[in-house]
């Protein structure tokens, strides 16, 4: 709790004074339900009372287990971005020194809209240190518009080292200018809703003497054979900030029916990276998908989370990632799933979950 207390201590308390329990208790006993599988505040509810011996052990509960109106009330009410902050500088110590790609990408909350608008749930810009496998930040698209939250999210971070990389909607000279202030490099994919630069792209390749290649052998997986190669060329009079080189990487894949059509992605770089370090940045970005995105819904329903009213879906969100980063750096070899699982069966693993937060 002393470990917990340091780095979200300072969050202010949104309830009244006359508020029976304490902020961070509430908090922590939250964090360590979904530990075990809590999905909403009823299931944080049902957990103190089943765990409240265990719990005092680590926390006081003067007055006994948080209701699930207590639980419910103060994560509407908490300000997500201290909390959000918070999270960043606790992340920032938790993992060390920070290496390797650094990706941006948006995530829906399907279960969290407004009534009347499912078609538009809550939209969160989420960002993932691919190399040691945790989220480092969360941040709302205000208005859904995920350029501001990646850009806000960013202004949080210090990515001296790493390389950032994002989706072609993020291929602006704004977010290119909030990555580089953060000290990273970046590689952004760049596609048609940016067609000058990427026409410009294109004549640079094509104009191009003996440039960097590299290739990687063919692969089978999942009844397909796919091979890639990259090339990079160095690009000096591109009018984007930082920008250093150009780079294309294309895609062969043969499926039973028979080799489909190549596809090409483009991509504007701040440093010239070598050709094969191309192809693991661009493969490295997507493992937000599968690692971060694909883990929340599977192992902790976070699209079937049913929180709508107002700061709740941002600050439970940020509560799994918080879950997920302790259960992955975890030393115990097992998945995530039997992770939770045995944090809820077994108490002295529960509480080594607790002890290695620090």
């Amino acid at each position: 709790m002393e470990e917990f207390s340091r780095w979200f201590g300072e969050i202010e308390d949104p309830r009244a004074l006359n508020a029976r329990h304490d902020l961070l208790e509430v908090m922590f006993i939250a964090l360590a339900a979904v530990l075990c599988g809590a999905e909403g505040c009823t299931d944080m509810a049902a957990f103190a009372r089943a765990k409240l011996e265990v719990l005092r052990q680590v926390v006081a509960l003067e007055h006994g287990p948080p209701s699930h109106d207590t639980f419910s009330r103060v994560f509407r009410l908490l300000d997500p971005a201290p909390f959000e902050a918070a999270f960043t500088r606790f992340m920032k110590a938790f993992a060390g020194t920070l290496e390797g790609v650094v990706a941006i990408d948006g995530k829906a909350l399907r279960g969290a809209y407004d009534r009347g608008r499912r078609a538009t749930p809550l939209h969160l810009v989420n960002v993932w240190a691919a190399e040691a496998r945790l989220a480092i930040g969360q941040r709302l698209a205000p208005g859904r518009n995920e350029v501001v939250g990646a850009q806000q999210a960013l202004a949080l971070l210090s990515l001296e080292g790493c390389i950032v990389t994002a989706d072609a909607l993020h291929c602006r000279p704004d977010t290119a200018t909030a990555i580089l202030a953060t000290g990273a490099d970046y590689a952004l994919a760049l596609k048609d809703n940016r067609p000058s630069l990427l026409a410009r792209a294109r004549a640079l390749v094509e104009a191009a003497g003996p440039v960097d290649r590299a290739e990687d052998p063919a692969a089978a997986a999942h009844d397909r054979v796919e091979r890639r190669r990259a090339l990079v060329v160095a690009a000096s009079d591109l009018d984007f900030p930082g920008v250093a080189a150009v780079a294309r990487v294309e895609t062969f894949r043969t499926l039973a029916g028979g080799a489909e059509p190549p596809v090409e992605r483009w991509f504007l770089l701040s440093a010239v990276f070598p050709a094969k370090r191309v192809l693991d940045i661009a493969r490295t970005h997507w493992t937000i998908e599968n690692q971060l995105h694909w883990v929340l819904d599977v192992a902790f329903d976070e699209d079937a989370a049913r929180s709508r009213k107002d700061h709740a879906p941002q600050n439970l969100a940020l509560i799994r990632k918080l879950a997920l980063n302790i259960l992955r750096k975890h030393p115990d070899k097992a998945s995530i799933r039997i992770k939770i699982k045995r944090a809820g069966w077994d108490n002295a693993f529960l509480l080594s979950l607790f002890a290695h937060m620090r």
